[in-house]
């Protein structure tokens, strides 16, 4: 997982979070699911980076098995 995603994913998670607990304190429903939304999207960014990175990791195995045959 590249830093900059990692980082960015968090950044929206932590946001979405923020948002979510404004909604909550302020009564605004909608301002809350924005909230719960952009989090859920920080994690998904997240996992889709770690699944990238699994793929990666893959695909380079079969690579050296493929070299070293």
């Amino acid at each position: 997982m590249s830093v900059n995603d990692q980082v960015e994913g968090t950044m929206d998670e932590v946001s979405g979070k923020a948002k979510e607990v404004a909604g909550q304190v302020t009564g605004d429903k909608q301002t809350e699911a924005e909230g719960k939304a952009e989090g859920l999207m920080g994690k998904a960014k997240q996992m889709f980076d770690g699944a990238k990175d699994g793929a990666s990791d893959l695909v380079d195995d079969v690579k050296d098995k493929l070299n070293n045959n």
